[in-house]
């Protein structure tokens, strides 16, 4: 079963790297080229393996057989 959480950015947008870094699935940025080289990652239901990928409040990010993270601005 995969984890649901909801990630609260404080800027217009982060990438998939950061992301993956953040959230504390790779252990540093230069893992991320690794990692989605190994892993399905889709991004709003599309297949996505670019590490730059902009992701913005709104935007939905699921991580095959990890976890599934929902973008959220600040309010």
């Amino acid at each position: 079963m995969q984890n649901s959480q909801v990630v609260k950015i404080d800027r217009p947008f982060i990438t998939l790297g950061q992301l993956l870094k953040e959230e504390g699935i790779i252990p540093t940025g230069g893992a991320a080229k690794w990692f989605l080289r190994e892993h399905d990652v889709k991004i709003n239901d599309e297949l996505d393996q670019r590490r730059g990928k902009k992701l913005y409040p709104g935007d939905k990010v699921e991580i095959v057989g990890v976890e599934t993270v929902t973008i959220q601005g600040e309010q």
